[in-house]
């Protein structure tokens, strides 16, 4: 009886082994499912996410903006708020009273610079004012322009003849940037500034100068453009020197097209690889035909420190090279998921409000005015921690990530790059990002707008000279016109090895 009793006890174990057995076969089965439920349905998510950005894109406008849905300075409801079975009434009186809004002052006329030259115009009455008192003055001022005055300098010098006709006597006539030719500094400066800067192309302002009576050529021009490159390319290499000398730089890249000569009609793709210095304040453009690493590879030849980029795969090569350290740029990095935030709001928002966190320590340190090694000591102390929770939030959601969607691009983008972005943890002299170098970029950008072009590889790179010392001068609050202008002055006669002198950021006006 007894063995019978043991037989049937281990059959109903043997049983329910095989009962859990096939309970755990199902649960993985489940478990599998519910995770091809949550791919189908991102999956989903996705294909109505392109649906909405192709309607968008036709019939909706573009913005870029993230504003989170917190309400700022508004108290957070708790989690478990009491139900009340209370019923309400379905109509419901509410008065409040509020503050009459105050009516703002005008802030007052502007202040004029000291500089401005002025025109008194002295007005009296129409009856006499004979025997009368005057008791004060009322007035009146009233910013006034004329167009750009254009003038003759003539040089007058007088000949006198030496005695036992010993030869001629006359003054020496001051070095000019262009000699023998017709223009003066002043009008040189205020052509490359106009094209440089302001981006009016030649061709506009041979018609302003047309207005004045002045009947300038475009191959006049151009001949003056390639004069003064070549008085100033000596002084655009000391700035190269100067920039690539650095132990930190921001670099960057922008297309430039360029007339190709060979086909005619075409134009040829370029770049302008652009080395920002932000400890030296100044920037330097380098034109290259291409967009590979050849390029910048043989600049940063001698280059040692930190070198950061955005996530384009040519930077990839340097990070791999000894002495560098490759720092990510962590807006290039929000901005993904920016653009995620019509795909999935909840997850995009969460990353984007852990950034601006992140950003508002930087924020912090620049109203503080830190030091670097301040800055340093106050991100070990709230950025890092913050950043290690970015870290993990974005591994948790990157598991169930369709790869090709928005918030896909986004985490793969910036967890290939996590170590790099979390490099300018090392030094309080590195930027989070790579704004500035983005920004001396942008005079390029407005500028091939209007002049859509250069006429040529050379062209391109004397562009890229006023380019740099243009956008070194803008970093500085330097006057560009009165830099290049006092710089056309001084350089014809200034010593070589004295060049840095010149320079926007050394140069006293």
């Amino acid at each position: 009886m007894q063995n019978n009793s043991d037989t049937v006890l281990i059959q109903l174990q043997n049983h329910i082994q095989v009962l859990e057995r096939s309970n755990q076969v199902y649960e993985d089965k489940i478990q599998v499912s519910e995770e091809k439920i949550q791919v189908l349905e991102e999956k989903n998510k996705y294909l109505e996410f392109q649906l909405k950005e192709l309607r968008r894109l036709i019939y909706g406008a573009k913005r870029e903006r993230f504003v989170s849905n917190a309400a700022v300075n508004q108290l957070t409801l708790p989690f478990e708020v009491e139900q009340t079975t209370e019923s309400v009434s379905a109509t419901e009186t509410i008065s409040y009273t509020r503050e009459k809004a105050k009516k703002r002052n005008h802030p007052g006329r502007i202040d004029f610079p000291s500089h401005l030259p002025v025109v008194e115009i002295h007005i009296q009455p129409e009856q006499s004012t004979e025997g009368l008192v005057c008791i004060g003055q009322e007035i009146t001022t009233e910013l006034e322009y004329d167009p750009g005055k254009l003038f003759l300098k003539k040089y007058i010098r007088n000949k006198y003849a030496l005695p036992n006709g010993d030869g001629i006597l006359i003054g020496e006539l001051p070095s000019r940037p262009i000699e023998k030719g017709i223009p003066g500094p002043g009008l040189l400066s205020n052509i490359f500034v106009e094209k440089f800067v302001d981006h009016l192309p030649f061709y506009r302002q041979i018609e302003r100068f047309r207005r004045e009576g002045i009947n300038l050529t475009a191959s006049t021009i151009d001949s003056w453009t390639t004069q003064i490159a070549d008085l100033i390319e000596p002084l655009y290499d000391n700035l190269k020197r100067q920039v690539l000398g650095q132990g930190y730089l921001q670099v960057d890249e922008t297309p430039i097209r360029v007339l190709d000569k060979t086909k005619k009609g075409t134009t040829h793709q370029g770049y302008y690889w652009v080395y920002n210095a932000p400890l030296q304040n100044a920037v330097f453009y380098d034109y290259q035909q291409g967009r590979s690493r050849e390029g910048p590879a043989k600049l940063l030849e001698n280059f040692k420190g930190y070198l950061q980029t955005d996530g384009y795969s040519v930077y990839d090569w340097f990070a791999r090279q000894p002495g560098i350290t490759h720092v990510g740029c962590m807006a290039h990095a929000r901005r993904h998921f920016e653009k995620a935030l019509s795909y999935d709001a909840q997850k995009a928002g969460q990353v984007m409000l852990k950034i601006q966190k992140i950003y508002a320590v930087e924020r912090e340190a620049r109203e503080a005015g830190m030091s670097a090694a301040q800055r340093k000591e106050l991100r070990l102390d709230k950025s890092l921690p913050l950043m290690n929770e970015l870290g993990k939030m974005l591994a948790t959601m990157s598991k169930a990530a369709v790869p090709k969607s928005p918030m896909g691009i986004a985490l793969d983008y910036t967890i290939k790059r996590w170590d790099i972005l979390l490099n300018y943890l090392y030094d309080g002299s590195i930027e989070i990002d790579n704004n500035w170098v983005e920004n001396a970029i942008r005079p390029n950008a407005l500028g091939r707008k209007n002049y859509l072009f250069a006429g040529s590889h050379q062209g391109a790179k004397r562009a890229a000279m006023f380019y740099s010392f243009f956008g070194t001068c803008k970093k500085n609050n330097v006057n560009p016109h009165q830099w290049l202008k006092k710089v056309l002055e001084l350089i014809p006669d200034h010593h070589a090895n004295k060049l840095a002198e010149l320079l926007p950021q050394n140069l006293k006006l």
